[in-house]
């Protein structure tokens, strides 16, 4: 079947079968090679996007359920060359190893500070305990998040 979606902006047509993930048309149908696939079973995060402004996983999601919706990938969240924040504070606070993780984990961030704009450390953590890194022990990955929202949010932290 036929599906339309805007993907990071740009609206986006594509031929699938129903039962296709999402995850897999993103990547090898759409060029959004940022969404990563690691269990396929949706207990590690690497393939999180944003679908209407919510935190998914795309591995376990129909690509027909994504017909005529809003999907951000990490490849979508900066503005020209300019990274959005929490790209920037990743980078700032080495919140990476080897990097395969890095997208779900910033997308993840992304929605958390869209909800909870001044997150606590616990807070932080388990609203992002749905990804997993296997390279880091996460005091990085949390101080992004810190340095993220303190800079989207004037300095006002938890």
């Amino acid at each position: 079947m036929r599906i339309a979606m805007t993907l990071n902006g740009s609206l986006r047509e594509v031929e699938v079968e129903p039962r296709r993930l999402l995850a897999d048309v993103l990547r090898h149908d759409l060029g959004a090679y940022g969404v990563h696939l690691g269990c396929e079973h949706g207990g590690c995060g690497a393939c999180s996007v944003l679908l209407d402004g919510v935190v998914v996983l795309s591995c376990l999601t129909l690509a027909v359920q994504a017909d005529g919706a809003d999907i951000v990938t990490i490849e979508g969240l900066r503005r020209g060359e300019d990274l959005h924040p929490v790209q920037k504070a990743f980078i700032a606070d080495h919140g990476l190893q080897c990097g395969f993780c890095t997208p779900g984990f910033i997308v993840a961030a992304v929605d958390l500070l869209k909800r909870i704009p001044a997150p606590d450390e616990p807070t932080i953590r388990s609203e992002l305990s749905g990804n997993i890194c296997r390279c880091t022990g996460y005091v990085n990955i949390v101080k992004a998040v810190q340095r993220a929202a303190a800079e989207m949010t004037g300095g006002r932290g938890a």
